[in-house]
């Protein structure tokens, strides 16, 4: 299941607080903020999609999150490694270097962290 654009920008504030009420989620946004209806409806449905959880407090509802913003993100690129690069991640590795213009000490650091996981494997 995915998020969209809107609804991952209101995950992304729920993984930052860890727990938050709605007031909190609303004072997290910039200006213009959204209506509270607007977020209380985006709530619902990540909660619908097993996202998002909370706890009730008399009338009122601490959220949190029940997926890692780590897990969430994973999925996504093996999703898009899978989708858009034949399920080659070393497709994706070559179009991720050489479209996203990379300094040489960014791909230096891409070099260790690739050596590092191959020396741990």
């Amino acid at each position: 299941m995915k998020l969209s654009k809107s609804e991952e920008e209101l995950m992304n504030i729920i993984w930052k607080k860890e727990k938050a009420f709605m007031k909190d989620l609303l004072e997290a946004y910039p200006e213009p903020k959204p209506k509270s209806t607007t977020i209380a409806t985006m709530l619902k449905r990540m909660t619908d999609k097993g996202f998002v959880g909370y706890k009730l407090y008399g009338n009122s509802r601490q959220y949190h999150a029940l997926i890692e913003k780590s897990a969430y993100f994973s999925k996504h690129v093996n999703g898009l490694i899978k989708n858009f690069f034949n399920d080659s991640a070393s497709q994706f590795a070559s179009f991720f270097t050489k479209e996203t213009n990379l300094s040489q000490k960014e791909l230096k650091e891409l070099k260790k962290i690739i050596d590092d996981q191959i020396k741990d494997a």
